[in-house]
């Protein structure tokens, strides 16, 4: 990203809180800001962990504070949020951290249901409660959600991993209806097929990444900067009339489940014939 294209954003100076800043999403969405001149919060369970991410972002000339936090504590997030007024109030609030675990819901134990929920949509519900109003204070904000396209393809054996990611769309419509008059917009940036520390052992599995590539009709998996470009984008004053919309950021993944049935004489390279 040039200086220029960091300008067209108007992010410079802003405060920007990322949760699940030590991920591959997180980091890619922190070094976005970072290039763009804000001023960086991140949040992870361990802080130990976003030494690095907090390394290349203050290489870029950017203002860091890194935080342990577990967004599943609302006491945890209040200090957070106390301690990130250092460098201002929050303007920017994008809610990343998440779980994926597998488990059959024939057997999943309630434990692990809630500790999925916990982490992927009550912790979404609770870090924007607490920096919404760091946000009312400077007379808006944006908040832009992390979900998947799971929230819309039901992912089997992933126990409540589809479920949150649907609840997290629909938390950002109702924070969107209900916030807007604040000047608070929320919006949604659903994944598709993406490598992340997360999903990369399912990627190192022999032949993984050339199967999934060839149902992608860009033919490629997403790299983390994929999806950062789309959260910079409705963080900045460029998405200044956008909320309650989700950005599919998926290669256009989505929109093959037709091309999956067999259609005889419909086949790429096969002549159709009007009668």
């Amino acid at each position: 990203m040039s200086d220029t294209d960091s300008d067209w954003l108007a992010l410079r100076g802003r405060v920007c809180v990322v949760t699940g800043a030590a991920g591959g999403l997180g980091q890619a969405v922190a070094l976005g800001f970072a290039r763009a001149g804000a001023r960086l919060v991140l949040l992870d369970r361990k802080a130990e962990a976003m030494a690095g991410v907090r390394a290349q972002a203050e290489s870029c000339g950017a203002e860091v504070l890194a935080l342990a936090c577990d967004v599943t504590d609302p006491d945890s997030l209040e200090s957070a949020a106390a301690q990130a007024r250092d460098l201002g109030p929050c303007a920017v609030l994008v809610n990343n951290a998440a779980l994926m675990r597998p488990g059959p819901l024939e057997t999943l134990p309630l434990a692990e249901w809630n500790a999925l929920l916990a982490v992927n949509l009550t912790g979404y519900f609770l870090g924007a409660q607490v920096f919404g109003r760091q946000m009312r204070e400077r007379g808006g904000g944006a908040i832009v959600h992390v979900a998947s396209i799971a929230a819309h393809h039901a992912q089997g054996f992933s126990g409540a991993y589809s479920v949150s990611k649907a609840g997290i769309v629909m938390l950002s419509r109702q924070l969107a209806t209900e916030w807007g008059p604040a000047g608070i917009r929320s919006n949604v940036v659903s994944p598709g097929l993406v490598v992340t520390p997360l999903s990369q052992p399912f990627y190192d599995a022999p032949g993984v990444r050339e199967r999934r590539s060839a149902v992608v009709p860009l033919g490629r998996i997403g790299a983390p900067e994929d999806i950062c470009d789309a959260v910079l984008y409705l963080a900045s004053d460029r998405a200044a009339y956008v909320t309650g919309d989700e950005i599919m950021v998926d290669g256009g993944f989505g929109r093959v489940l037709m091309n999956l049935i067999p259609r005889p004489g419909f086949e790429a390279g096969a002549v159709a014939v009007v009668r």
